[in-house]
């Protein structure tokens, strides 16, 4: 392949994007564009672009896969995709994922757990199964993790949120809440269940 261009990042001024071919073929550091001495015009196998990135930059990648789990935790599959958008060959990115689970920062198991025990207070387990399903955590992982979910209570607190100061002898009202707990997750059953639940004064 032809070294075609070489444009620093936008969002990361110490990397730049290297196409070959007149195509974006990865990101690089700039560090190790300058040790390599890559310039535009050189011709370079994908082999030689793959060595490059994994002895010098797999260090920075797993640095930088860090600071990104470091303020929430995330799944395999979305540091994956962090480090994919960064510009990473696969080398580099199945090395950082080895790394990080092998200490013990990834782990969608404990992921799931935490995602539904946050988030089952306000939705119901379709909703939150989907979720997890966009994040990258199997259908197992997340039937486990939703298996301890109180559906009814979260339904409950739910449908009292909702209707807090509304007219409730308005039966669009009703139909409305219903409809708001089934766009938050919940089962038919569950939240007809919730709605039943009303005591007679209310």
């Amino acid at each position: 392949m032809e070294i075609t261009a070489i444009t620093p990042q936008k969002k990361d001024k110490t990397r730049c994007n290297i196409e070959a071919d007149g195509r974006f073929y990865c990101g690089m550091d700039l560090v190790t564009v300058a040790q390599n001495r890559l310039h535009v015009g050189d011709r370079v196998t994908e082999e030689e672009l793959a060595r490059m990135q994994l002895e010098s930059e797999k260090q920075t990648a797993f640095d930088k896969a860090l600071a990104h789990i470091e303020a929430s935790m995330k799944t395999e599959r979305e540091v994956r995709t962090f480090l994919k958008r960064k510009g990473y060959l696969e080398d580099v990115v199945s090395d950082v994922l080895s790394r990080m689970r092998g200490y013990g920062f990834l782990d969608d198991e404990a992921y799931a757990q935490a995602y539904v025990e946050s988030a089952g207070k306000r939705k119901g387990g379709r909703l939150i199964a989907a979720e997890l399903a966009r994040r990258g955590v199997d259908a197992d992982t997340a039937r486990r993790a939703l298996e301890g979910l109180d559906s009814a209570e979260a339904a409950a607190r739910e449908l009292e949120r909702y209707l807090r100061g509304k007219d409730l002898s308005d039966r669009r009202t009703l139909q409305k809440a219903y409809a708001h707990l089934i766009a938050r997750g919940f089962d038919h059953d569950t939240a007809r269940a919730a709605l039943g639940g009303l005591d007679d004064e209310d």
